[in-house]
């Protein structure tokens, strides 16, 4: 890729305004309707957007040029569902699933989600951002250029605050887009211990206002389980996410159906994830809300579950499917975007280009995000460029790093980057 600031020879437009930047010999994968090739093209950006894209023979004029050699765009990934932030790790707990405990099992011992409470809650916020930007820088890597990341690990005003304050920063500090999401009903906290309803009351009439008044929430989640929280206790949390004028997504169906798809769904939820228990009353819920269908295959893989999420069902009713990495200590230490799209190829027999739009127009769907994901005139430019032979190559090879550059918000940049000082 030319590198250099030398601008090249290129069309005239008659006068208008050049554009900022302007790729070449390049192939496109727009993913706006199926893959959308476009071979030998060309790609302008002016002002942080696509300017225009099309045949190369037809390239507007810009100030500076770069040579793509031949190599393919598609949109910047997009990982639509992560527990990033957090401190610890849950290796013991792995190791005990594997000599026989099940995952609930662990969870009523104290364990699971409350392990990594107890050490999130201890880590100073200088500390949680040491301990997550390995995993983000992990992801960009990747070509990852928007990233959601959840709450859930604090459990107490403070503490979310805390985990939403450092997701906020890691936006800041490396080139990602972060939105953040609320998850303070992801687990009852051992100060509430037998006092579920109570500690609902917490999340949604001091949690909730606080944390959206300090403007560190960008939508709401829950864990609607046997787990987790009830039907009727989820139902409030997203009655008061609906009060704050705040989008809803939410855990759903991962151990058992709980109905949490068809509620979210009820609310307009951007997104139900997980989904392996998913009936089909929840599927045609979420067929005629527009809401996402969010599949993790890296919890599947890692608890060595056996029930698939219905994607028959999924495809028929015309539900958009998306695939992230639900990257957590617990359940999914995964921070490959590329191997979540591979795993839901080899595993649930999704179609490379299902795994794909996944990751990119259907992703920046369950974030409620329509500026991003799709290669067309208008969006924000953030691009990923790769070395690889067909679109379908992104969830073929296991450990392959084929990403050549990135391009955030219209910068062009090395897919590898460091953390700010």
């Amino acid at each position: 890729m030319n590198e250099g600031g030398a601008a090249a020879a290129v069309a005239d437009t008659g006068g208008a305004a050049p554009c900022d930047l302007l790729f070449t010999n390049v192939r496109l994968a727009t993913m706006a309707g199926g893959y959308g090739e476009i071979d030998d093209a060309a790609l302008a950006l002016r002002g942080g957007r696509i300017a225009w894209l099309g045949a190369r023979r037809d390239a507007p004029r810009a100030c500076v040029e770069h040579d793509c050699g031949g190599a393919w765009m598609t949109p910047g990934l997009v990982d639509c569902h992560t527990h990033i932030v957090h401190a610890g790790n849950r290796s013991d707990e792995w190791e005990a699933r594997l000599n026989g405990a099940t995952y609930e099992d662990i969870a009523r011992r104290g364990g699971g989600i409350l392990s990594t409470v107890r050490a999130t809650r201890a880590a100073s916020d200088d500390e949680l951002l040491r301990q997550s930007a390995p995993r983000v820088l992990a992801l960009l890597a990747e070509g990852v250029t928007t990233l959601e990341i959840k709450s859930g690990y604090g459990l107490a005003l403070e503490d979310e605050a805390r985990m939403l304050r450092v997701a906020r920063r890691i936006g800041d500090v490396l080139p990602v887009q972060v939105c953040t999401t609320f998850l303070g009903a992801h687990a009852l906290p051992p100060e509430f211990a037998g006092r579920a309803d109570d500690y609902i009351d917490e999340v949604c009439e001091r949690m909730l206002p606080a944390l959206a008044a300090a403007g560190l929430v960008d939508a709401v989640d829950a864990f609607c389980e046997r787990i987790g929280f009830s039907h009727a206790q989820t139902a409030r949390v997203l009655d008061a996410a609906r009060c704050h004028g705040l989008p809803v997504k939410l855990h759903a169906e991962q151990l058992s159906d709980q109905g949490g798809a068809a509620l979210v769904a009820q609310y307009g939820g951007l997104s139900a994830d997980h989904l392996e228990y998913l009936s089909p009353e929840g599927v045609a819920a979420m067929a005629r809300a527009g809401t996402v269908a969010v599949l993790l295959p890296g919890a599947y893989y890692f608890l060595r579950e056996q029930r698939m999420p219905p994607l028959d069902a999924l495809r028929r009713a015309g539900v958009p499917l998306a695939v992230a990495t639900d990257c957590n200590p617990g359940t999914s230490p995964l921070t490959s975007l590329l191997l979540a799209m591979n795993l839901a190829c080899t595993l649930w027999r999704l179609t490379p280009l299902e795994a794909l739009l996944g990751c990119t127009a259907h992703a920046a769907r369950a974030l409620g995000r329509s500026d991003i994901g799709t290669l067309e005139p208008g969006k924000r430019a953030d691009l990923a460029l790769w070395d690889i032979a067909r679109p379908a190559d992104l969830a073929y090879a296991i450990g392959a790093r084929p990403c050549r550059a990135v391009v955030n918000g219209g910068v062009l940049r090395l897919p590898q980057v460091e953390l700010a000082a």
